[in-house]
């Protein structure tokens, strides 16, 4: 009797309710309310279209078809331990269907200006991004102290106060460097001989090294199988051959993020001792989120910690490029169209503020070094009729409508700059 039971569980039968159920999931309807969140994150994803656009343009019928928007919040490129330029990463995500992207290279901003190039040839937006290393600390209990990584998404120009970012992040790079050449002399003393040269050469120029350049050396030298290897036996937090360097307090690079025009995520939350009390005290400093949803689905744990202290869900594929089964390819996570909009909802204001204080600057002082800083991360695909070499004041006022909706620009704030970046081009 049993036997004639599974074939009526798996054969034809059963194939083709899970065939209907995969259709229908396909087609499924919206709600008002997840209507209402895409007409919105519609509108501000695709601000980079060559007319202006209205809420008209965006108000798709709640039983209509709609583009699928894919982000993705966590991708590395070889600016610091990826295995793609920036541009090829960025075309690995166009390939996937990605429509957002955020490159979160760890401790830098300088693979943005290469990844918007890119991304303005395959009609992605970009999300500038950088992943902090940090060090948590529980106080006298130094076993329970850990390295944590902190996620930053900035505005289309980048960061307010941009030189206090690059000093933070270069000082900790610095440290990568003085870390990596720890591990080597670990390395060394366990008997498994390598050079810091080899390191370097596979970190690239100017590259700070980080633990997966290390654990490639090691693979190459042969001194294990594979990358899963060399982290599992000597690298592992806290492993025979670990060091720290320069990371400052997680609460002060959150606290840093915010203060700079930053949204603040903590990342992989499930990689750590005690995701509990991280969470509890960097909320205090200003956490906005934390990663809950990863390729294989939401976290219910984490989703659950993001309630009980009000903050956003997201989540990233952490796509270093590295190949192989255990890593999530680019684009894979779904992130609900609810989650995407409570994000940019938290974001935009941030953001707002951040163009706004980082244009004041330049009204200030109309530098070509301020102007060519804007630019290297706000420089959109088309701005109509306007030389920026001839009339720079002009075109950032028509970028203006490409980096923030109409309703956040037609405000007494905004409205005040527009005047003043007329007034710069006209005097120029």
């Amino acid at each position: 009797m049993g036997d004639k039971e599974i074939p009526k569980k798996q054969g034809a039968n059963g194939s083709k309710n899970k065939k209907k159920k995969k259709r229908g999931g396909s087609k499924k309807r919206m709600t008002s309310e997840q209507t209402s969140a895409y007409n919105s994150v519609s509108e501000w994803v695709f601000l980079d279209r060559t007319h202006s656009p209205t809420a008209d343009d965006f108000a798709i019928p709640w039983n209509q078809p709609k583009e699928k928007l894919v982000f993705e919040l966590h991708s590395h490129s070889i600016h610091s331990d990826g295995f793609l330029s920036p541009s090829k990463l960025v075309e690995r995500a166009h390939q996937n269907g990605v429509k957002v992207l955020s490159l979160t290279d760890h401790d830098t901003l300088s693979g943005i200006p290469e990844a918007l190039e890119a991304a303005s040839r395959f009609g992605i937006k970009i999300i500038p991004g950088v992943e902090i290393s940090t060090m948590f600390t529980q106080g006298r209990d130094s076993a329970l102290d850990e390295p944590v990584h902190i996620l930053a998404y900035y505005s289309s120009c980048g960061p307010a106060k941009f030189d206090q970012v690059d000093k933070f992040l270069s000082s900790i790079r610095d440290g990568r460097f003085l870390r990596a050449e720890n591990m080597i002399l670990k390395l060394n003393k366990l008997k498994l001989p390598l050079k810091w040269e080899q390191v370097a050469k596979i970190a690239g120029k100017g590259v700070a090294p980080g633990r997966l350049h290390v654990a490639r050396a090691m693979v190459e030298a042969g001194h294990v199988e594979n990358l899963r290897q060399a982290f599992s036996r000597y690298l592992y937090d806290g492993g025979p051959a670990y060091a720290t360097g320069s990371e400052p307090l997680t609460e002060e690079a959150v606290q840093f993020i915010c203060e700079t025009g930053g949204v603040a995520v903590l990342a992989h939350p499930w990689a750590l001792k005690d995701p509990i009390a991280v969470v509890r005290r960097l909320k205090e400093f200003g956490l906005h989120g934390i990663e809950a949803y990863r390729s294989d689905g939401k976290l219910a744990a984490y989703s659950d910690l993001a309630d009980s202290y009000g903050l956003l869900k997201l989540g990233g594929s952490d796509f270093h490029g590295r190949g192989g089964k255990q890593e999530s390819e680019i684009g894979s996570v779904s992130l609900p169209m609810l989650a995407v909009h409570e994000f940019l909802k938290v974001a935009r204001p941030i953001w707002g503020r951040a163009i706004s204080e980082i244009l004041e600057n330049y009204i200030k002082y109309p530098s070509e070094t301020n102007f060519q800083l804007i630019m290297s991360f706000g420089k959109p695909k088309v701005c109509r009729g306007i030389s920026p070499a001839s009339c720079p004041g002009d075109f950032m006022r028509q970028c203006l409508s490409l980096w923030l909706t109409n309703e956040e620009t037609q405000n007494v704030e905004f409205e005040a700059i527009k005047l003043k970046l007329a007034a710069i081009s006209t005097n120029q």
